[in-house]
């Protein structure tokens, strides 16, 4: 475990994309619930009618890239409603980092950011061991479905300002990039 680390989290660049896709393919290799291609995911939802460059965030370590997270735009549909929300993927952490709170600092810092921009929920699958300790909840608590095979356990979602998450109901519509 690395104690005492001076982390930067700040607004990726198209000058980090190289550093960014090794972090995150080094994040997730070999991990038993991953395909192994979030560092392709990331690339594909950079052009994505999704992205907001503001909620890409890198985690440095003197100088050095060592953490990512990206929040996209999603919609939440419910019959001939649409309602606009984030969804939380991937977060990543270098092996050499991970333990060290720095995903944490990152998920904690794009809730700020995605809250001041306006937003009230982000919705996410993931680890039901990790996000809950950042406040997600089971999304069908609430009425929100998703249009993947996952437990339901891992999908998740959370509100950013209180009531975020009670009119949010429907089926969360990905951009065609996520797949």
């Amino acid at each position: 475990m690395i104690l005492e680390l001076d982390v930067t989290i700040r607004q990726e660049t198209k000058d980090d994309y190289k550093a960014v896709f090794d972090v995150v393919e080094a994040a997730f290799r070999g991990m038993p619930l991953s395909d192994q291609t979030e560092q392709f995911l990331v690339e594909r939802l950079r052009k994505s009618e999704g992205f907001i460059p503001q909620l890409s965030l890198v985690a440095e370590v003197d100088d050095m890239i060592v953490g990512h997270i990206m929040i996209t735009k999603v919609f939440v549909k419910r019959k001939d409603q649409e309602m606009e929300s984030l969804c939380l993927a991937p977060v990543s952490v270098h092996p050499d980092f991970q333990k060290s709170g720095i995903g944490g600092q990152l998920v904690e810092t794009a809730h700020f950011v995605a809250m001041e921009m306006g937003f009230s929920a982000i919705v996410l699958v993931g680890h039901p061991e990790y996000y809950p300790r950042f406040g997600y909840v089971l999304a069908s608590k609430y009425g929100i479905q998703f249009p993947i095979e996952a437990p339901d356990e891992a999908c998740m979602a959370v509100a950013l300002v209180p009531g975020g998450l009670d009119d949010l109901k429907g089926t969360v519509q990905f951009p065609r990039e996520f797949f």
